[in-house]
């Protein structure tokens, strides 16, 4: 038995050598055929510089002159890695540019008693115009944590939070390209900022706000009153919206994502506590425990078909009475003296607009649907089905009857969609929503919206390290906690 087994693997090994000689063979064939190829080539390059000189010398010009034999083996070797530049000046190159210096030193401690620690250079907006800083800063020599320069994000920052903020504010509040930006930093104060690190600005500026992006969502969640509108975005080459959601002290944004109802839940929860503005989209349906439909919208409808047909005296007697009916709502809503009867106001109020949709319910033929007939129908189907939120501002006078608000914050994003400035990336589009939503609630809370006072609250945060938002929401939070026992 073991004979056998050893007969078998005597047999494998012979068959392993025999496929193995035939490979060589092979490869020995091979290496034959590119040594014959090798001569092959040789000869025509030959042939090719004897045809090339005798060309040269058929018109009087010099013979070409072969320095290089362009082989595998000449080549080897040659190769050299260049090391990637990091783009950073070095010390010396930096302190060419410096324009003027100061000295950093703690609060608390004497500056006989501190020595040089370090320098950072930056680039500062020093009465409208660029200025390379050298900061030297001085600390105690056993000190642990050296004084920061104020004005700059950290010890690494090379360029102040008033740049940061101007590029913030020209791309994204204003609606200009990066190298628009770069353009106008450079002719209003001589600072030649490069694109890529306006980019990386935003960048930095979006992952310091970000904690104040989620605080201003919870800020929202909580409100009483909240107006909501969408408009077309793009990331990339793909269609999705932006959302604006708003009160009288917060707006957020949620750039680049879909128009599904979940995108408002996101941010309002499953259904929200208190009211509701927004158009009839039916995204908002029994998204709000109250829901005010904005009478903007309704109105413009109806105006748009008395315009589109002038000599339709239906149509402008709808727009006179559905009209009458809004200022008659509007007068309740400020009507100090109706405190128990707004009700009331309400139910006649609905009454007339049962009255004046005297085609509602009617059907609509498939064929004519896109007929102004159709869209008359449609208007008094919306009217009298919605008619439950048509009021909700009569009773609550704290609630606005349009979505105004919303709308106003949607119109600069459309404008900037329609220049076709939209979001390159998924990254982008959020970058740009923490970065507005901070921009458009701070100018909530200024009386006029100027780099000063920007600047100031955003210092103000790096010093106190807490945020306004979030001292609003920590008191708001305080206030409905329950008290201890």
């Amino acid at each position: 038995m073991i004979a056998l087994e050893y007969e078998a693997e005597l047999l494998k090994f012979a068959q392993r050598i025999e496929e193995l000689l035939g490979r060589n063979q092979d490869l020995e064939n091979r290496n034959q055929e590119l040594k014959d190829r090798n001569q092959e080539l040789e000869q025509e390059i030959k042939r090719l510089r004897e045809l090339l000189n005798a060309k040269g010398e058929s018109k009087g010009s010099q013979k070409p002159k072969f320095k290089l034999k362009y082989s595998l083996e000449k080549q080897q070797g040659k190769r050299k890695h260049r090391h990637k530049s990091t783009g950073r000046r070095t010390q010396e190159q930096k302190r060419g540019l410096v324009t003027d210096t100061k000295d950093i030193y703690p609060c608390s401690v004497s500056q006989k008693n501190c020595g040089p620690y370090r320098e950072q250079y930056a680039w500062r907006i020093i009465d409208g115009k660029a200025e390379y800083i050298c900061y030297t800063i001085y600390d105690r020599l056993d000190s642990k944590k050296l004084p920061t320069v104020p004005g700059l994000r950290n010890s690494r920052s090379e360029y102040g939070l008033e740049i940061i903020l101007i590029v913030a504010f020209l791309h994204y509040w204003i609606g200009i390209s990066l190298d628009h930006v770069c353009d106008v930093l450079r002719f209003f104060t001589g600072l030649d900022l490069p694109k890529s690190q306006a980019d990386s600005l935003l960048t930095q500026l979006s992952t310091d706000w970000s904690d104040q992006y989620d605080t201003i969502a919870e800020l929202l969640a909580i409100q009483l009153v909240i107006y909501i509108d969408e408009t077309g975005w793009k990331v990339s080459q793909h269609a999705c919206y932006t959302w604006a959601f708003s009160t009288a002290m917060h707006v957020l944004f949620r750039c680049g994502v879909s128009r599904g109802k979940a995108e408002a839940q996101e941010v309002l929860g499953e259904k929200f506590g208190g009211i509701g503005v927004s158009d009839d989209y039916g995204a908002y349906k029994n998204l709000f425990k109250e829901h005010q439909l904005c009478w903007a919208h309704l109105l413009r409808k109806a105006i748009k078909l008395m315009l589109q047909h002038p000599d339709e005296r239906q149509y402008s007697q709808f727009l006179e009475e559905l009209y009458d009916i809004y200022q008659q709502a509007v007068r309740f809503q400020r009507d100090r003296r109706l405190s128990r009867g707004r009700k009331e106001k309400v139910e006649q109020l609905q009454a007339r607009i049962t009255k004046l949709c005297t085609l509602y319910g009617q059907r609509i033929d498939p064929l004519k649907s896109a007929t102004d007939e159709a869209t008359f129908i449609r208007l008094q189907n919306e009217l009298v089905d919605g008619i439950k939120s048509l009021f909700v501002f009569v009773e609550h006078p704290e609630v606005e009857a349009t979505n105004n608000r919303s709308e106003r914050n949607v119109r600069r994003e459309a404008e900037i969609r329609k220049g076709g400035r939209t979001s390159k990336s998924d990254n982008g589009a959020n970058r740009r929503s923490i970065i507005m939503t901070v921009l458009a609630t701070l100018n909530t809370r200024f009386e006029k919206f100027t780099l000063d006072k920007l600047l100031a609250e955003v210092e103000r945060w790096k010093e106190v390290g807490l945020s306004l938002f979030q001292v609003e929401l920590n008191e708001l939070e305080k206030a409905h906690s329950p008290p201890v026992a």
